[in-house]
């Protein structure tokens, strides 16, 4: 399979630290350059320096994905600094676990706001640049909890199978503009808000950064396909499984 990426441009988002940096390293390191978006100039600089270091292109744009009209201008600016966007990457996510009984509007609205709204907003706009390419692809970072439920978690549940039905609809939508649509449903993940909202678990039982990243790296190197979902579990032990 040939993996090389480059002369292709992809924007990856909630890049400065786990999933999103894995994703954004990996990508570079196979060619493409990558536009990097979270709202921590510090970690994305970090990212990006590791990226130069290891002799890949990074470019950084800062963005609050909450509000509309930032999702709009982060694309803009995107495509104006790198000339062309071939794979925008929704990875940024966030969740607050309690139970549903004790769960706020205002909870309810941020988590649906950051998982579901900002890769609607930005799947919009972007659509019209992935065509004057003559296609491309989306590929929304989902979860497991976007096929099942489980306790304390009604609200970040909800946003991923909103992200989930979202990313069924939009591949057959755009099926035939050449530009693929996937969704990724990974169990457990080692990052921090595992860590933090689940501090009980294991970290060496989770799936590891880097298996997310190598496949959302298979899937941009595909040519065919409407939409893929792709569950990642490692193994049957594992919460989120």
């Amino acid at each position: 399979m040939n993996l090389d990426l480059t002369g292709k441009v992809a924007l990856v988002t909630g890049a400065s630290r786990g999933i999103g940096a894995s994703i954004a390293q990996t990508l570079a390191k196979q060619g493409a350059t990558v536009i990097i978006t979270g709202r921590q100039i510090a970690l994305l600089d970090a990212v990006a320096k590791s990226i130069s270091q290891a002799g890949g292109k990074a470019h950084i744009i800062t963005a609050n994905l909450l509000e509309e009209s930032e999702c709009i201008s982060l694309i803009k600016k995107a495509s104006e600094l790198t000339g062309k966007i071939d794979f925008l990457i929704n990875n940024a996510g966030f969740g607050i676990f309690e139970p549903l009984e004790k769960t706020s509007v205002e909870t309810w609205d941020l988590i649906m706001a950051s998982n579901t709204r900002a890769p609607f907003i930005l799947s919009r706009e972007i659509i019209q640049h992935l065509r004057s390419n003559g296609g491309g692809a989306i590929v929304n970072i989902a979860s497991v909890v976007g096929q099942k439920g489980y306790v304390n978690q009604a609200a970040y549940t909800a946003s991923k199978h909103a992200l989930m039905g979202m990313s069924k609809v939009l591949g057959k939508e755009l099926q035939n503009d050449n530009i693929r649509v996937h969704a990724i449903c990974p169990g457990g993940v080692d990052t921090e808000m595992v860590a933090a909202s689940r501090p009980d678990l294991d970290r060496n039982a989770l799936i590891k950064t880097q298996e997310i990243a190598e496949t959302v790296l298979f899937l941009l190197t595909r040519t065919s396909g409407v939409i893929d979902q792709i569950d990642i579990h490692r193994n049957s032990s594992t919460p989120w499984a």
